[in-house]
Parts: C-alpha cells; structure tokens; sequence
C-alpha cells in the first residue's frame, strides 16, 4: 500500500506540472490584460499601461512568465509558498486563504448533508423497490438534478428569504396554511411507512392531527420568533436518536451497546447543565471545539465501559449518539437566541454574502447571522449533490442485493438488519465512495454559479475574478486547491476501496 500511495504521488505531481503549464498558457492567452486601460480616457494612460505590463511581465515570453510563477510554488516543498500577487498587488496567497475558508465552510457541511441524506434515501428506496415511496424520491431526484443551479438559486431567494423575511416579521401561520402543511406531512409520512390501506390512513390522520396541533400552539406561544426545545425535548430526541442507531449497528437485542448510547444521553445532558455557563457566551469556537472533543471522548469511555464482548459496536454507537447529543445541545442553545438576533436584524436572511458587516451582535448573534447566510446556498448544493447520491445508492443496492451471498445470509437466518448493515450495504459502499470523493472536490471548484448568485467571495469568485481581469496568479491558485483536492480524495477513495474490499487489497 505504501508503495501504491507514494507511486501515485509521484503521477499525480507529473500530471499537475503538465496542467498547470496548460492551463497557465491558455489564461494569459485569452485576453487583454491591458483592455480596461485602453478604453480609458485619462491623459496618463500610456504610463499606466506601461506600469502594468512591466508588473505583470506581460513583455516576458509566456514559458518565463511560466517559470516566475512555478518558483514560488515550488517553495512549498520548504513551506515558503509564493503564489504572487494579482494585478492590483494585493497578495494571492491570503485572497486564497479567505476564499478558501468561505467555500469550505459551504461545501463541506453541503457534502456532509448530501451524503446522509442521499445515501439514506437510496437504501430505503431499494429496500421499497417500486413502491409508492421510490416513485416518489425517484421522481423528486430527477427533478432537483434537472435544475438549472441558477434559477433554483433565484427561487430561493425569493421564497427562502425575501417571502420568510416578511413573514417573520409577525412569525404566525395562518389556518388555511397549517392545514394544507398537515395534509401534506401526512401523505409524505404514509407513503414513506407504506403498509395496507387502513394502516396508511391511520398514520395519515395521527400526523395530520399532531401536526395541526403543535403549529396551532406554536403559533399561541409565539414559538417562531422565540424558539426552545430545552433539556427534555432534547433528551428525548436524544434518546430517540440511541435507540434508531443502535437498531442499526447492532439491533435492539444486544442490551449493553443500547445501554452505552443511553447513558450517552444521560451524560449529555448532565453536561448540558454543568456547561450551561459556558455555553450561554463562549469566549470564541475553540470553547465549542474543545467541548466537542470533550464530549466525544466521554462518548467513547461510555461504550468503551459498557461494551464487554460489543466493545467497539458500543464505542461506534455512543460516539455517534454523543455526536448527535452535540448538535441538538448547540441547535438549543443557538435557538435560545434567536430572538435577540431578530432584535438586531429584523430581515435574518439576506440574499447576497457570507455574513453581515459590521455585525455587533455576541457569539451566538454571530453564529445565527453566518449560518442564516449559509443556509440558502447550502440548501441548493445539497439538493443537487442528494439527487445523485440517492440514484447511485439505489443502482447499487439493487445490484448487491440480488448476489448470491446476500441469498444464503438470509437463508442462514440473519435478521434483515444485520443482511442489509453487514453484507449488502457495505459492498454497495464501493462505487459510493467513488461519487463521493469526486463530488467533493468539484464541490469547491464547482461553486462558481453558486457564489456568484449569492455573492459569496470564495473559490468561485476567485476565479471569476482572475479570468474576467486575464490575470492568472488568483486562477491558478484555484487551479492548485482544486486539483489537489481532486487528487487527494481520489487516493483516499482507492485507500477506501482496500478497507471495504479485502481482495483489492492483493
């Protein structure tokens, strides 16, 4: 393997040397980097024009222009880069960093979303071949992969934060809405649980009822503008969340891996109280970072203690259980301030950039601002990203599911759990796995139409940027993060493969 790994290093630095001189030529080849200044009227024009091609060496042949920029480079090998400065000297390097970590910031989380989602879409529709609810996922996949980003990017604008903007203003649904928001809950909810008819109409009604309910009191306790959950709803959810991934790793019989993702909860939230100082103005993200970590690690001692003869299942489902712990503990917090937020921005979701400026809002204030920046953007990448990752999951499924080792593991006795978690699924992984790894990567280079209609200032805009201005320092350093990306997942994606499937590794 490590053979393998430092072979493929040494391709993959031959084929970047090649597509970075490529793709170098071809920038400062297509167009004029000086049209700007000769359709300008000022009487010193002929200086600046001058001015600026001895900055850019516009006079120096395209190889050496090539070589300038390929020596500092080359200085990463001694952690010294040098990726130049564009044509108003301003240093690429920390335009690159800020781009950098604006789009990570969007496409990880997106990719993250994806993957779950699509992935749990595709098992389930492969479980329910041709049923009502895999036309419908069908049906809902080919829709939003037909998209054009673009337009779907204006109608969020529109309907996710121009129309939610009005509406929070006064933050009630009216009865025609809440109705019509039931009826609709209560048909998805039926076709995705199926069974005979009086089952689907009695799982119809129960979620038309509840859901008439709950919006009807949250419309009475102002409950929009002034959201909680507080520690029992978020032990419950908590504990709905043990049970469901302990159904999943091991099933429900194997008592000490439930009991470890229960005692997760409980120390959640006896954490959730001993922390709540802390939690209400943390100092900066290296407090949450830190208590993440904490958490995670007390995760692990739980299952590890707990586990016996199913250690590592418990350790597996108490870290994902303290992980999810996590999130509901930072959802409640954040929700907690939700209403100062709206006293210093009564519009929460503005349709262009990545936070507000000059925001003077606290940590939290902070937190619901960028995330209510991302949210639109994130929204559109993951509905896309889900549209393939479902069809992906489903094609495979479909075709592991129909071997002959899936055949006489049912035929053994194994419960259709441990089939689908333990053989199906897991040889299934491997084309998912090549999906993922590209998509990641396109991902960042990816996001040009999306940053642009939001007005994000990331990679894409980068980019953008640099090609309109004919100035190729800023592309090429988005040719490099994008490339290497591209590469380092693809060997993680072979790396995965030899983990999935114990015969590549031979």
């Amino acid at each position: 393997m490590l053979r393998f790994i430092l072979r493929r290093i040494g391709i993959s630095f031959l084929v970047l040397l090649s597509a970075s001189f490529l793709l170098y030529i071809m920038v400062i080849n297509s167009g004029d980097p000086l049209e700007d200044l000769r359709e300008s009227n000022a009487e010193n024009r002929d200086q600046q024009m001058a001015a600026r091609s001895a900055f850019m060496g516009l006079d120096d042949p395209d190889v050496v222009r090539y070589w300038n920029w390929l020596r500092g480079i080359l200085g990463c090998v001694t952690l010294n880069c040098d990726f130049g400065v564009d044509r108003t000297n301003r240093d690429v390097g920390v335009l690159l960093g800020q781009a950098a970590s604006s789009t990570l910031r969007l496409v990880v989380l997106a990719t993250i979303l994806a993957i779950i989602v699509g992935v749990a879409l595709g098992i389930l529709t492969a479980i329910r071949q041709y049923s009502g609810f895999d036309y419908t996922v069908t049906f809902g996949a080919f829709l939003f992969f037909s998209l054009p980003v673009f337009w779907a990017a204006v109608l969020l604008k529109e309907y996710g934060a121009i129309r939610y903007n009005d509406w929070i203003a006064e933050g009630l649904v009216s009865p025609p809405a809440i109705l019509l928001i039931a009826a609709l809950l209560g048909f998805v909810l039926q076709a995705v649980l199926g069974g005979d008819l009086r089952r689907r109409l009695l799982t119809a009604g129960a979620t038309f009822v509840f859901v008439t309910v709950v919006m009807f009191v949250f419309n009475a306790i102002d409950w929009y503008r002034n959201p909680f959950m507080g520690p029992v709803v978020v032990t419950l959810f908590g504990a709905g969340a043990a049970v469901l991934v302990t159904s999943l790793v091991t099933g429900l019989a194997n008592r000490r891996v439930l009991y470890a993702a229960l005692t997760t909860v409980v120390v959640g939230v006896a954490s959730y109280f001993a922390f709540a100082g802390i939690l209400a103005e943390p100092s900066g993200w290296l407090v949450l970072v830190g208590l993440f970590v904490l958490a995670i690690a007390l995760s692990m001692l739980v299952g590890y203690l707990w586990g016996g003869y199913s250690r590592r299942q418990a350790m597996f489902a108490s870290t994902v259980t303290g992980i999810i712990m996590s999130v509901l503990i930072v959802a409640d917090v954040a929700m907690a301030h939700f209403a100062s937020f709206l006293d210093l921005k009564s519009r929460p979701i503005s349709t262009i950039g990545s936070e507000t400026p000059n925001f003077t809002g606290g940590f939290w204030e902070s937190f619901l601002d960028k995330g209510a920046q991302l949210l639109l953007p994130t929204i559109l990448l993951t509905l896309i990203s889900v549209a393939s990752y479902s069809r992906y999951t489903r094609s495979s499924m479909l075709e592991v599911m129909g071997q002959d080792y899936v055949r006489t593991a049912r035929s053994k006795g194994l419960s259709e759990r441990a089939v689908i978690t333990k053989h199906a699924f897991r040889n299934a992984l491997i084309p998912i796995t090549t999906i993922v790894a590209f998509d990641f990567a396109g991902l960042i280079g990816g996001a040009v139409i999306t940053e642009t209609v939001f007005g994000w200032k990331g990679m894409g805009e980068l980019f953008k940027t640099g090609l309109d201005n004919v100035d190729p320092n800023p592309v090429m350093a988005f040719f490099l993060v994008t490339a290497i990306a591209a590469i380092f997942m693809n060997m993680l994606a072979d790396i995965a493969y030899a983990y999935l499937d114990p015969r590549i590794r031979r």
